[in-house]
């Protein structure tokens, strides 16, 4: 069991591989969801299979290239993202981007509980018969996070362990999927569907691409472990790799289950489609292969939420600080299943939403990095006046106005089902841009602000600011 919390991992300990990385990014994808994005593209964006193979390559490329980048922040500081932010924020700034982020934590956590508990539900149908009431809905809810829970508390060996059995199995039935799909679909039905508009395919990439996105403040969670001399290059690549490896067949796969299902846009139930399109025998292994896989992947967000947690002062065992996220997850997961309608609607909304907050995080974050951050790990713990990452007052005055910059930005050019920004009605909103714009309003302007005062003490391990390379 893993008992090491916020404190950096000293590089006698880092003896991790590159090559990690791509299981653990396999993994992080394998999720029912893509198939509900892939179908929302064909329903609600009008693309054909050429347009959603498009968005499915360069979503993966974008979302990951940016969580592969910010993930070099873990090998050179042995630290979580979340405290590696000190750094760039200060010790309180960065209190505002990581309320923001531990927030955004319990909707992801919540969408994940919610789509495991209904591929439970659809397997104790097939098999046992058991009707979907509330009573047994809270049940297999309860479940499925205390085994996120589980996982989670156990730490990096067992979700390494986790990720990598699950990268091989469950990558195993979805080419048995595929093959199905190929053998009973209407070629001639997908193939002749029109081209969507351009703008419909700069949408759709934006909304898969905050799937990657809303990783990148918890990248270098698991990379943390990796040598400081780790290639750049290599962990970008072994990042973006692993999620294509399944971003490309799952979002295929949910759009050519569209074109027989088009009414998978006003379902409640994620993953109500994969039943009837499926033979028993193929359809049952699968969703527990999907039980599994969002139990892995409830499991790699609750432990960056701990670490989270735990940044914003929550004075308590690592372990503990993810019991915190998964009774949150239990609650906010629960209303969802019993009180809102439209899951891929309200998906799509949150999803956006999150890509917004995040973007103008790593584009701070990013540029920090690529100026040559170097951590001290010394500084990073110490949350007193004393900590060489104090700056004026505990903020890094220049990142939190550029972070905020960022946001404010990217929130006016949103649109979504629970909020319309002033400037939603523009080009750049029509697009689904505002996540763009938040990145890049955050990182222009950080770029071109003077570094702070109080830059990291010599020795420990912080040596000052060296070039990053790749």
């Amino acid at each position: 069991m893993e008992t090491r919390g916020l404190e950096p991992v000293p590089d006698s300990e880092r003896t991790g591989r590159v090559r990690t990385l791509f299981p653990t990014w396999v993994g992080a994808n394998l999720t029912v969801l893509l198939l509900t994005i892939g179908a929302g593209l064909v329903v609600l964006n009008g693309l054909n299979i050429w347009q959603v193979l498009a968005v499915a390559a360069l979503a993966s490329v974008l979302g990951f290239g940016l969580v592969g980048l910010v993930s070099v922040a873990g090998s050179r500081g042995g630290a979580p993202g979340m405290a590696l932010s000190r750094a760039v924020f200060g010790q309180r700034g960065n209190l505002l981007p990581g309320a923001l982020t531990w927030v955004a934590r319990w909707g992801w956590e919540t969408v994940n509980a919610v789509t495991g508990t209904y591929a439970a539900l659809a397997v104790l149908d097939r098999l046992l018969g058991v009707p979907g009431g509330r009573r047994a809905t809270l049940v297999v809810l309860l479940v499925f996070v205390g085994c996120s829970w589980l996982v989670s508390g156990l730490g990096i060996g067992a979700l390494r362990v986790c990720c990598t059995w699950s990268a091989y199995l469950f990558g195993g039935v979805s080419v048995l999927v595929l093959i199905h799909l190929a053998g009973a679909t209407d070629w001639h039905a997908v193939l002749a569907r029109p081209a969507g508009p351009a703008a419909m395919v700069v949408a759709g990439v934006g909304t898969l691409a905050a799937g990657g996105i809303s990783w990148a403040p918890s990248s270098p969670d698991f990379a943390r472990y990796l040598p400081r001399t780790s290639s750049g290059w290599a962990m970008t690549g072994a990042t973006v790799g692993g999620a294509a490896l399944v971003y490309l067949p799952m979002v295929l796969m949910g759009a050519v289950m569209a074109v027989a299902e088009p009414g998978l846009a006003a379902a409640r139930d994620p993953v109500a489609f994969i039943g009837p399109l499926l033979p028993g025998w193929l359809a049952v292994p699968y969703l527990l292969f999907v039980v599994a896989g969002m139990v892995l992947i409830n499991a790699m967000s609750l432990y960056s939420a701990g670490f989270t947690a735990q940044t914003l002062g929550f004075r308590v065992p690592r372990a503990r600080a993810v019991g915190v996220n998964a009774v949150i997850s239990l609650l906010l997961g629960t209303w969802l299943m019993f009180t809102a309608a439209g899951f891929l609607d309200s998906f799509v909304s949150f999803l956006t939403l999150l890509a917004v907050t995040f973007s103008a995080w790593i584009g701070v974050f990013a540029v920090d990095l690529l100026r040559g951050r170097a951590y001290d790990p010394v500084a990073l713990l110490d949350t007193t006046p004393s900590s060489a990452y104090w700056y004026t007052r505990g903020f890094a005055v220049p990142a939190v106005a550029a972070w905020a910059a960022g946001l404010v930005t990217g929130l006016l050019l949103t649109r979504v089902r629970w909020f319309n920004g002033p400037l939603a009605t523009t080009w750049a909103g029509h697009q689904g841009l505002g996540w763009a714009a938040a990145v890049v309003v955050s990182a222009g302007l950080y770029a071109v602000l003077p570094r702070p005062a109080g830059l990291p003490r010599t020795g420990g391990g912080g040596t000052g600011d060296t070039p990053l390379h790749f």
